[in-house]
């Protein structure tokens, strides 16, 4: 803003005392001093207000507007209040030094003018932002010339001082400032915090900006970086949606100022758009890997694929990668049951079917087939048949929706999305910047998504098995749901179910077979869990947990409430904590000694309540049956 526009304005209460041919002057900002020397506090083109309390003799006037004018102000303006009429001898030394003066009433706070130039000011700024921010678009949609997301982040820093960070749906960080002095970036738990608000905001429809105040103290306003058609329905893209959190409260912002953020996420949608499209390569490697797996191709077939499809996702490399498969079913209009763990898929079927080409019935009903001729072990599922497919077809016809692709009558299929969702959450948590995501290559078909995780080669092993290796281990189940399970959550509200399966890596085209079938069968066992995020590991596929949850409802219920019921009964009447003790027992394979420092106990104690827990369920502990007994009584419960 210029000076002169202050004089337009009767509420601010200036009158003009000197500098008349200066008031062209651009003001950048406004302060308050009466400090002697305020020089440290100045950057130039500042509005000065000031009480004079800083003035004790005339020669004191010459001094300070000496300073003032050396720092490059804009201008002076001195208030009433402390001394009446501005001094005579404060007019002659802004005089000297063409130092533009102001006198304020004294019933006009300094606080008013402030107000009110901070406001125009910002106003400006983000018109020239907005204008910066428009030109970065056309460059941007007509080539990568723009730069990416950290363009247009450092220009609100530099222009508006707001701090803002691009956020996958997990809170993963994409893109962020690299200016010098930028505030120090949210931790991976407040990450995701921001993009678990957000995505539970995006469910509920308004357009926001939303507010969170997050566990680190700050406050955030959440601007959605939205892709697809503004008309689709918020469930095909809130789980792969970018966030823009800026570290600034927008509450009480002008629309100015929030149209101008929207055209940020906007701009960094076009980014967000390029980078989708770059991954056609990498999905159609995908699918075509696929296809030839499940359609029974012979390994060496496959595994020529295999060689095309490594320079792609692992450039430079050199040798041929491990493979280890990730498989994730999105499912909408899930009932309170199904989120308990009453997934169909868990009791028979319930994974998509064929990939288109494949020439096979189902995901499962060529595993044991598929099994035999590869040597995949612990990769059977259930039959997928055409009684199955017709009934299917009936569930979709009728009025609740059930069959649906996605569950949602209108067929939301949950494959897209599911795909989209993987070659986010399947970047390293840790890193800063999108170029991971550009070695992971996902396929859908139907409900269901399947990544082609390449790692390194790290020496021999067998064929149709996972690496030995440390560094070979490549996706954890556990890690994986614990990096993703808040957030997403959110975004699945009380509607939606993700769930995962991870297999083994394996080194060769005989082996990838398998490692399909191991993680479609882990992704059953993760459906069979309660909770709207779930997933599980080839580790589980060889001991009892594959087991339990695919014992009837029923049957769980009457097996630990004839073992445990009287111990709960008993726990609650006296407070005796039977059953904690038995828990802890068990994990110290029935170790006295080690048991009894774990509760800290003594020996004795202990030995009276494992004999009270003997007499109430007339087992005995020890003999092995019983333990196991009491073992699975406690993980079923």
């Amino acid at each position: 803003m210029r000076l002169r526009a202050l004089l337009e304005n009767d509420t601010l209460g200036l009158r003009l005392l000197g500098g008349e041919d200066e008031l062209d002057r651009t003001v950048r900002g406004v302060m308050t001093t009466d400090l002697r020397d305020p020089s440290r506090y100045l950057s130039g083109g500042e509005l000065v207000l000031t009480g004079l309390a800083w003035r004790r003799e005339p020669e004191d006037s010459e001094r300070f507007v000496r300073i003032l004018a050396a720092a490059g102000v804009a201008g002076l303006a001195a208030g009433e209040a402390e001394l009446g009429a501005v001094p005579e001898d404060l007019v002659l030394a802004c005089g000297r030094h063409r130092l533009p003066l102001f006198s304020v009433v004294e019933d006009v706070a300094f606080a008013t003018i402030t107000e009110h130039v901070v406001r125009q000011v910002s106003g400006e700024r983000a018109g020239d932002l907005a204008a910066v921010v428009d030109r970065h678009r056309r460059l941007m949609t007509s080539g990568p010339a723009g730069g990416g997301p950290e363009v247009v982040l450092d220009l609100l820093r530099s222009d508006l001082d707001l701090t803002a960070w691009v956020l996958s749906p997990t809170g993963r960080r994409i893109a962020g400032p690299t200016a010098a002095g930028s505030a120090a970036e949210p931790s991976a738990a407040v990450r995701a915090q921001l993009a678990g608000e957000q995505l539970a905001a995006r469910r509920d429809g308004p357009r926001g900006p939303h507010r969170l105040t997050a566990a680190d103290g700050m406050t955030y306003s959440l601007f959605p970086i939205r892709s697809g058609d503004p008309g689709d329905d918020v469930r095909e893209t809130v789980l792969s949606d970018w966030v823009l959190a800026v570290g600034a409260d927008a509450d009480e912002w002008p629309e100015e100022r929030l149209d101008l953020l929207y055209g940020v996420t906007q701009l960094i949608a076009v980014e967000r758009d390029r980078r989708n499209a770059s991954r056609t390569v990498r999905r159609r490697l995908a699918q075509e890997v696929l296809e030839l797996v499940q359609s029974g191709a012979p390994p060496a077939e496959i595994a020529a694929r295999l060689r095309v499809a490594a320079p792609v996702l692992l450039p430079g490399l050199g040798t041929a990668p491990h493979w280890q498969v990730v498989v994730a079913r999105v499912e909408w209009g899930v009932t309170a049951e199904r989120e308990r763990g009453g997934d169909g898929g868990a009791r028979g079927g319930g994974d998509g079917g064929a990939l288109p080409g494949s020439g096979r019935k189902g995901a499962d009903g060529g595993a044991r087939e598929g099994a035999a001729r590869d040597g995949a072990t612990g990769a059977t599922g259930a039959t997928r048949d055409g009684s199955a497919r017709d009934r299917g077809a009936r569930e979709a016809s009728s009025p609740d929706g059930r069959g649906v692709p996605g569950g949602i009558p209108g067929g939301i299929t949950g494959g897209p999305v599911a795909q989209s969702l993987l070659e986010e959450i399947l970047v390293d948590p840790y890193a800063t910047g999108p170029e991971p995501s550009d070695r992971i290559a996902v396929a859908h078909t139907g409900d269901e998504a399947v990544a082609l995780v390449p790692l390194p080669a790290l020496g021999d092993g067998p064929s149709d098995g996972a690496t030995g290796h440390p560094d070979a281990e490549g996706v954890q189940a556990d890690a994986l749901l614990a990096t993703v399970r808040e957030p997403l959550a959110r975004g699945l509200a009380g509607d939606g179910r993700l769930t995962l399966g991870v297999s083994a890596a394996v080194h060769s085209a005989d082996g990838l077979r398998g490692a399909l079938e191991e993680a479609r069968h882990a992704r059953r066992v993760a459906a069979a869990r309660p909770g709207r995020v779930c997933a599980a590991g080839h580790q589980e596929l060889a001991s009892h947990v594959l087991l339990l949850p695919f014992v009837p409802d029923d049957v769980r219920r009457a097996f630990t409430a004839r073992l445990l019921d009287p111990l709960r009964e008993y726990d609650r009447r006296h407070r005796a904590e039977l059953i904690p003790t038995l828990e802890a027992f068990l994990d110290c394979d029935g170790s006295w000694t080690r048991c009894a420092a774990r509760l800290h106990l003594h020996v004795n104690t202990l030995r009276y309540r494992v004999g009270r827990i003997e007499q109430l369920t007339g087992r005995e502990l020890s003999r092995l049956e019983d333990k196991l007994d009491f073992f699975l009584a406690l993980r079923m419960s």
